[in-house]
């Protein structure tokens, strides 16, 4: 049982690293910089440790640059103000996401202008093929190392990663927490300490300054997901833009 509930924490935490990191922080407001090679290594990572929750960070990136742009307003792709469940609102995003990913929704220039784009990886690693080979591998684990029943009942939230940090983010944090800044829409901090989401729980600082690689500004808002973009910009594998840093100064201007 402990192998399992080890197993889970680890796929809930790099999944959800590989989305705030390469989709979200990189691909959708390219808060750093990478060269091309780099760039294709994080889609293989991505795609290893997202596995049947991969997301096309080209799809990613378009649809979350209009979530910004129409935030709560009747043209956001995924807003608690416009649908009355979460599981409406949830749906009405993966039908929107696939619309891009398939190329029948055409989305302006501004959208798509800089979002990375690997068309061919995308639709391997999108493919039922790849999905059924990740799940069964976590079939597999389960299998394998299960020994009591109820474990089995985190295997379903697996398969679903990507949707359930959605989820998490898009309608709870519109809903419930704190805010620092006004802003026009009805972002939230979700947590005072995120130990859950990886820095994405800081939603209200991230829809005031959205190219900030740093989502956590005051003294207990700690973006571990920051932390590793620190580092590997020392390491220089990527370049932050340091232009976008925001400081807690801005925080406390708007206080």
């Amino acid at each position: 049982m402990e192998i399992i509930i080890a197993f889970f924490i680890g796929h809930w935490y790099l999944s959800l690293f590989f989305q705030t990191f390469f989709l979200h922080r990189y691909a959708s407001h390219s808060a750093f910089t990478m060269g091309k090679t780099t760039e294709k290594v994080f889609y293989v990572l991505t795609w290893i440790f997202q596995g049947s929750n991969y997301l096309s960070p080209f799809g990613y990136g378009v649809m979350h640059r209009m979530h910004h742009a129409y935030a709560d307003t009747e043209k956001d792709p995924h807003s608690p103000k416009y649908d009355e469940t979460l599981f409406k609102m949830m749906w009405k995003t993966k039908t929107f996401y696939s619309s891009i990913v398939s190329g029948e929704f055409k989305a302006e220039e501004r959208f798509v202008n800089g979002v990375p784009h690997w068309a061919s990886f995308d639709k391997f690693a999108s493919s039922w093929v790849s999905r059924l080979f990740w799940g069964a591998c976590y079939v597999a684990v389960y299998w394998q190392f299960a020994t009591v029943w109820w474990i089995w009942l985190l295997l379903p939230i697996q398969f679903l990663l990507s949707p359930v940090h959605g989820a998490i983010i898009n309608w709870f944090a519109h809903k419930y927490g704190y805010t620092n800044f006004k802003v026009g829409d009805t972002s939230k901090n979700f947590l005072p300490f995120d130990f859950l989401m990886m820095g994405e729980s800081y939603h209200n600082n991230h829809h005031k300054n959205g190219d900030n690689p740093n989502f956590g500004l005051r003294w207990h808002e700690i973006d571990p997901t920051y932390l590793v973009i620190w580092t590997l910009d020392k390491m220089n594998i990527i370049q932050l833009r340091k232009s976008k840093v925001v400081q807690l100064k801005e925080v406390k201007k708007a206080a």
